[in-house]
């Protein structure tokens, strides 16, 4: 079942120097219980994508057109009353940066009650149960004494814990996690991901990952879409996607993976080519001179979408 679907959603940036469009006509779905990743370079639209659906984007960005329907409510024509009570509820955040997220003169304890307490409409003491429990669902050791801590008295890896603590305390129905795991050493990162993944069984919440690492996703997601400049370039099962990537976009990604197997010798690696799928069938000629994604939205397999144009 379709928890929230995403219809040719445009958001552009109204600058001095002009207008920037970072979401370009972009079309996904989210089924319940399950986690769909995007990936992109830098600045290709992964996280304003998400913010849009929210619409949590600052001045002067704006969502121009396009549908976003959450439980069938088209939410681009929400009232703000009405998002405030979705955001936070029954769409949650995980923001990069969990220093930047966390207010630092008030304890987690406070900030973890302060969103239960709006939603929920619940006493203190019982919030303070609820965070309690929470931080203890996410691992976190001496759960009774870290309520009472700030936030510059915990390592990267606790505050991202905190983070998650506070998006799942009110149970919401999809988790938006915008590179949750980019400031964080590796070891942390795995036991982050495996946590978000056991959430994810425990609470049959959907995951909207976004990421530059393909690697990473590739341990989160059932499908994922891949962004550049805005617009989508592949969509696959993520399984499909490593098996056989179509777009030369998509295959410089799998391409610049850290490589561990360790028996290849330096001399016998060949890289994978970008363009090798350019046939008699499929022409990426407009995305190799312009770096653009073509208009053509072609289904290769069943559930595996390609922007790309047919020769004829």
């Amino acid at each position: 079942m379709k928890l929230l679907e995403v219809k040719n959603l445009y958001t552009q940036f109204n600058t001095d120097a002009g207008v920037v469009k970072a979401v370009d006509g972009v079309s996904f779905s989210v089924e319940a219980g399950k986690t769909i990743g995007i990936v992109g370079e830098s600045g290709s639209g992964k996280s304003v994508t998400a913010m849009s659906v929210i619409r949590l984007l600052d001045y002067p960005g704006e969502v121009k057109s396009g549908e976003v329907f959450y439980k069938g409510k088209d939410l681009t024509k929400a009232s703000e009353a009405e998002m405030r009570a979705i955001r936070g509820n029954e769409i949650s955040v995980i923001f990069q940066e969990p220093m930047t997220s966390l207010n630092p003169v008030f304890t987690i304890k406070s900030q973890l009650n302060e969103a239960i307490i709006l939603h929920q409409k619940i006493s203190v003491k019982e919030a303070t149960e609820i965070s309690l429990n929470m931080l203890k669902s996410v691992k976190i050791e001496n759960a009774e004494e870290v309520l009472d801590y700030y936030p510059h008295q915990l390592s990267g890896g606790m505050r991202q814990r905190v983070m998650i603590a506070m998006s799942l305390a009110c149970k919401p129905d999809i988790l938006i996690a915008d590179e949750p795991t980019t400031a964080l050493d590796v070891i942390i990162q795995a036991e982050i991901l495996k946590l978000m993944n056991d959430l994810r069984t425990d609470l049959n919440t959907s995951i909207i990952f976004i990421s530059h690492d393909l690697g990473v996703v590739s341990q989160m997601a059932d499908d994922v879409i891949v962004m550049i400049n805005g617009r989508v370039v592949e969509q696959s099962p993520i399984k499909q996607l490593f098996d056989n990537p179509i777009h030369p976009y998509t295959r410089s990604l799998i391409s610049s993976f850290l490589r561990t197997d360790i028996d290849t010798k330096v001399e016998d690696y060949v890289p994978l080519d970008e363009y090798a799928n350019v046939t008699d069938k499929y022409d990426f000629k407009n995305f190799e001179e312009n770096r653009m994604a073509d208009a053509d939205w072609v289904e290769v397999d069943p559930g595996h979408f390609v922007a790309v144009n047919l020769k004829k």
